[in-house]
């Protein structure tokens, strides 16, 4: 007589060990992670915004496919027309882009032998630049030289030196995304949802390092404004953007610049010509809202990308535009495009970079505009 048993069998060892197994793991994981502020969650949908162009790969270039690995950040250098970028190969590489995508070239310029991420053109030439994977702030000479500025801020020493912009007087704003977790492991402080970030400020005639606002939540892009009176900072996890006040009778203090954004905010750069251009790795997706919601979610998810790897959900990455006064006006993002970290708008073109591509994206904007929403 055949045993009952024996149609459990294929049951117990495809499902019933691996849930086990699964506990266990669970169980012995030393991964903690904490429940993100209540505020956060609202049953709100993203900004309405007036104009979007929701194909912006279908009119796009690339620029420097190949050379270009991870282009992180776009900084732009109107008196040479250069784009300076750094990528994932430890270099900093200066693109001189032509009308024809095809023609343009890229220059090994510096090799930092970390990762750079934030690029900021300073006041004399020089190029300031956040090197994440060495936890440092450089300045780098129109000549090439390398030198450190600062690697960390009343004792604490940087981990994730990310976003960098710069006053008209030279006072450099920048941002350490997290103090616990590198670049390569930044999904962890994600998933963590403990504000390890800061944003600190160097003033290059003291030489003083200064932590300006801690407990941030994936402290990353940051912009001074063009009156020069406040800086704009980007908390990823959180979809919004504040103002820090480095001037003025509210000089300290924080306000609210935009919230509720479609996407997670990445860098934030100012054109010039009154508009920030705030980049997106991703749309806003029903699952990261649930794991936010649920810290259990989240540790499940750190072990299953611990164990097996970093699961592919983005999609709509892209770039939006706001006013001076954080006001939407115009979105550009593509369902097929993900990881956008950067986008500045020269002359009639989109420039964007990428922890992901192989290339600088550019999109003309004169012949694929964002139109108006219904």
């Amino acid at each position: 007589m055949t045993s009952p048993f024996i149609f459990l069998r294929p049951l117990f060892i495809s499902v019933i060990i691996p849930v086990i197994l699964g506990i266990v793991i669970y169980q012995l994981d030393s991964f903690d992670p904490a429940p993100y502020p209540t505020h956060i969650f609202s049953t709100d949908p993203p900004m309405l915004v007036p104009k979007r162009n929701n194909q912006m790969l279908r009119g796009s270039e690339k620029i420097g496919v190949n050379e270009l690995l991870s282009p992180e950040d776009v900084a732009y250098d109107q008196n040479s027309g250069v784009i300076y970028t750094g990528c994932v190969d430890g270099w900093v590489k200066k693109v001189k882009v032509n009308e024809s995508a095809a023609d343009s070239t890229v220059e090994d310029w510096v090799f930092t032998g970390g990762r750079p991420l934030g690029l900021a053109l300073g006041i004399h030439g020089e190029v300031i630049v956040a090197d994440a994977d060495k936890g440092l702030l450089l300045n780098v000479t129109s000549e090439g030289e390398i030198k450190v500025l600062t690697e960390e801020a009343e004792g604490l020493k940087f981990k994730l030196a990310d976003a960098v912009d710069i006053a008209d007087d030279g006072a450099i704003y920048f941002s350490d995304a997290s103090y616990k977790y590198k670049f390569k492991d930044y999904i962890y402080d994600f998933l963590e949802g403990r504000p390890y970030g800061r944003l600190l400020s160097y003033d290059p005639s003291t030489k003083q390092t200064r932590t300006l606002l801690s407990e941030l939540y994936f402290a990353n892009g940051v912009a001074v404004s063009p009156d020069q009176n406040y800086v704009i900072f980007c908390e990823t996890p959180l979809r919004k953007c504040q103002k820090y006040y480095i001037k003025g009778e509210r000089k300290g203090t924080v306000d609210m610049f935009v919230d509720n954004l479609p996407g997670y905010p990445d860098n934030i750069r100012y054109d010039g010509e009154g508009h920030y251009w705030i980049a997106f790795a991703t749309e806003k997706t029903y699952s990261w809202d649930l794991a936010q919601r649920y810290p259990f979610i989240r540790k499940i998810m750190a072990i299953f990308v611990k164990y097996v790897g970093q699961p592919k959900a983005e999609k709509n990455g892209g770039v939006l535009s706001v006013d001076l006064q954080g006001n939407p006006v115009e979105h550009y993002y593509d369902e097929d495009l993900t990881m956008v970290s950067s986008g500045i708008k020269i002359g009639d073109h989109l420039y964007c970079g990428s922890v992901k591509s192989r290339y600088i994206l550019r999109l003309n904007l004169k012949q694929n505009p964002a139109v108006q929403t219904s």
